[in-house]
Formats: C-alpha cells, structure tokens, sequence
C-alpha cells in the first residue's frame, strides 16, 4: 500500500489517480480531505485547483485519511499497512511548523520501507537561502533514515500560473514580475508520473532526480500560450517585486516568498538548465507549458 500525502495538490491529486489506475492500494493524505477530494482513477488528467475540479467518488482502491504533518503522530492511521510514502511538505511545513525529524522517525516506525520526498530543485542551488532550508532539513532526514529513498527537485511548476486566474477572467491580463525571464517549467503530471515511477520501482532507489519542463518559459510567453489556449490575445503587466510579494504572501511563508522572487527575477545558469531526468526515467520528453495550458484551461475560464 502507498499513502500519498498533499494528495490534494497539483501534484498529488494526478499521483493518486495514476497509482489507483495501476492498481496500488493508495492511502490518499491531507488536511481535511475527505472521499470526495480523491480523483476517481479515470477522471481527466488536469490539475485545475480542487474548488474548479468536479467531486468524484473515490474509486475501492484508494481511501482518504485526513492528516496533519506538522503534527506527526496524526499520521500513523493513515500508515497502518504502508510499503511506501509520498512525502509533499507544504504550507507552514516548509516555515517552522513541525519537525522533519519526527515525521521521518513516525514513518519509519509504522514499517515503511521506501519514500519519496518532493523537494525542489532551489534546495541545492540556493544552499544558503532561508526560504528553501526546511527543504534542506527534510532532505537531510530522508537521505539519513535508513530507508529506501528517492527525492525529486522539481524546478518552477506550470501550475503556478493559477495566480493569473482572478486577472484573466477580469480584466484578460497575466500580471507577473520579471516579464522575460524564462525558466524551465515542470508540468506537475510530469512529476506526478516520475513519483509514481519512484515508488513502484527499486531500481529508483538512492537517487537524486532534477525535474524540469524541456524550455525556457518567460511569463510574458506564458500569457502567450494561455491566451492561444483561450482563443484571445491576453494583455501583460509587469509587476514590481514588491508588488509581486504582497500577492504572494497571502498563500505562501514570507520567506518562501523572498526566497521565490530570488529565483523568478535572477536566476542562476544551473535554474535555467534543461534536466535529462524526466525522458530518463519516463521514456519521453516533458511536457511543454502550451501542453499543460491546454489541458488546464478551463479553470482560467
């Protein structure tokens, strides 16, 4: 049995639906989730927000356990029986809430064997930055467990582009700092499809993979592709950082914010880089920010 935690995120909600779709038994882990936030194993492959995304009954193999991992012990229910976990920190997890340490100490425990951790790729390239260093602390626990391992460094998501939303239906306007800086974004089904690799196969133990889209993407070209996707030409407005900051701090850490725009307005020639990981692993390129904005456009509508 797998249990997928952040299973109501962009990346965890299409690793359910894959691992379900290939037969696992999958323990599907948030906050508050419920049986009506699992995606049914042949429910369409986008990763709209869940408030866009229609409900649909969990399929028998796969069952919702709510959780919270900054407060460990309330995991082990959702354990009972796991071979493997798909470690997603997020939110105030990756601020100061909770203990990597414990986490670990928790799974292992319960009998686990093997976890993936979703970490990113600016843990490694910004090694000093405080945004990404509950990151770090997390790699760390993992990488020292004893366990199985594998952990993913994606870089920037195409999924990011939800903030866009409230613009474009308003005033069909991406509004986004750093206009023509390109980085290479990931499609989060890519990631997806690579954990789901990681933890079905032993093979993938030990490793480090990169996780990036196959080009660099400015946010000026990605108003581009939304608005072909669309079927209307959408206006750009450059932000400041502030003004970008101010934004981000409503949903995200402030450093984690801080820690973002670094990467956003200034980064280094290692982020700008194409990874082999994905077609390594998966057989085929990643997918492309156009790819991913067509298949995602109607929660922009």
């Amino acid at each position: 049995m797998i249990v997928v935690t952040g299973a109501t995120g962009n990346v965890g909600r299409p690793l359910v639906r894959l691992l379900g779709q290939a037969g696992e038994q999958v323990t599907a882990v948030s906050r508050r989730i419920t049986s009506a936030d699992v995606p049914a194993a042949d429910s369409p492959a986008a990763d709209a927000p869940a408030a866009d995304a229609p409900a649909a009954d969990a399929p028998a193999r796969v069952r919702a356990v709510p959780a919270d991992l900054a407060n460990a012990p309330t995991l082990r229910p959702a354990l009972e029986g796991a071979d493997a976990v798909f470690l997603a920190p997020a939110g105030d997890l990756l601020a100061s809430a909770g203990s990597p340490g414990v986490l670990i100490e928790v799974i292992k425990q319960s009998g686990v064997q093997r976890v993936v951790l979703l970490s990113s790729q600016a843990s490694h390239t910004r090694p000093q930055a405080i945004s990404h260093a509950r990151l770090r602390d997390f790699e760390h626990a993992v990488t020292s467990s004893g366990l199985d391992w594998t952990v993913l460094r994606p870089g920037g998501f195409a999924s990011n582009t939800f903030a866009y939303i409230p613009s474009i239906r308003t005033a069909r306007t991406v509004a986004a700092p750093f206009g023509d800086v390109g980085l290479p974004l990931i499609d989060p089904a890519d990631i997806a499809e690579v954990g789901a690799a990681a933890l079905r196969d032993d093979h993938r133990a030990g490793h480090i993979y990169v996780l990036t889209g196959p080009s660099l993407v400015s946010p000026r070209q990605q108003a581009a592709a939304l608005g072909a996707a669309l079927g209307f030409r959408l206006d750009f407005t450059e932000l400041t950082r502030d003004q970008a900051l101010a934004t981000m701090v409503q949903f995200m850490p402030e450093p984690v914010a801080q820690g973002t725009l670094d990467i956003l307005g200034a980064p280094t020639q290692e982020e700008q880089s194409i990874s082999p990981d994905v077609e390594k692993i998966l057989g085929r390129a990643p997918r492309t920010f156009a790819e991913w904005a067509q298949r995602n456009i109607a929660a922009f509508r």
